[in-house]
């Protein structure tokens, strides 16, 4: 779900009461993807873990970003295997051997948490689950290099390299975004790129880190449907995602599983 100021000029800068309001709301996130991991299973429909996730954020008295965002009338987006991203929840059933990514956005109170893992149905292949693994790698390096006097090309840059090392792609047709009390805002976090470039990363500034990764080759197409993203080769798609929030020795990441339910395999 990308609408994103590309002025860096405009990159706000948040004080204590952000960071107070983003724990929250990440903090909601990260529980509803770890609310999930018994009902992602075969069998399931995509749509009943859309229903699971509405019922939980409206219950804990926020709201689901997505729903009515450009048209969108989803709480989440559910992308199995080529599907890079933006999948939308209907009624096929997940299979024995799918990997599916689950991205959430809450609205707490005004401030955006927005945080997305992937899953294992049954018992996926090995090079799916070393792509699985390798993102995850992937996304924890691009928060490492994540810091005060760092730039947005450092994160980029580090994610390219242990994708490339592994004889991965990166997917440049998406990126992270800036955001707080709005969705998608300044900076672009790009997740390949040159380390230096781009703007320098700043305590107060708030971001995701969401690092798409082919089997196959880089390129995307865009569905007739408008949103759902895949790969062009058919090839396998995986996909983390953190909000954080830059601070003065290094980030805080706000959607971090409460339960420890950090990547797969979970324990459900």
């Amino acid at each position: 779900m990308t609408d994103i100021d590309l002025d860096e000029h405009s990159i706000v800068i948040h004080d204590a009461e952000g960071f107070a309001g983003m724990r929250a709301a990440g903090r909601l996130a990260a529980e509803v993807l770890d609310m999930l991991v018994p009902h992602v299973r075969p069998g399931v429909t995509t749509q009943a873990i859309d229903d699971l996730v509405r019922a939980h954020v409206q219950a804990a008295g926020a709201v689901p970003a997505t729903i009515f965002y450009r048209g969108y009338s989803h709480s989440v987006c559910t992308s199995i295997n080529h599907v890079i991203c933006h999948g939308i929840p209907g009624p096929k059933p997940l299979q024995d051997g799918d990997i599916v990514n689950i991205d959430v956005t809450v609205v707490l109170n005004g401030w955006h948490g927005d945080t997305s893992r992937m899953y294992l149905v049954g018992e996926p292949p090995l090079k799916a689950r070393r792509l699985v693994d390798l993102t995850y790698e992937a996304l924890m390096l691009g928060i490492e290099a994540a810091k005060p006097g760092n730039t947005v090309g450092d994160i980029g840059a580090a994610i390219q390299r242990h994708a490339e090392r592994n004889r991965l792609s990166v997917v440049r047709d998406f990126c992270g975004h800036g955001l707080g009390r709005r969705f998608h805002m300044a900076p672009n976090i790009l997740h390949a790129g040159r380390a230096g470039d781009g703007p320098e990363l700043r305590p107060g500034m708030f971001f995701t880190i969401e690092p798409m990764l082919n089997l196959g080759k880089a390129a995307a197409r865009i569905l007739d449907d408008g949103w759902t993203a895949v790969t062009r080769d058919r090839s396998l798609s995986a996909q983390f995602e953190h909000s954080i929030g830059i601070t003065e020795t290094g980030c805080e990441i706000f959607t971090l599983s409460p339960a420890g339910l950090h990547h797969p395999p979970y324990a459900g």
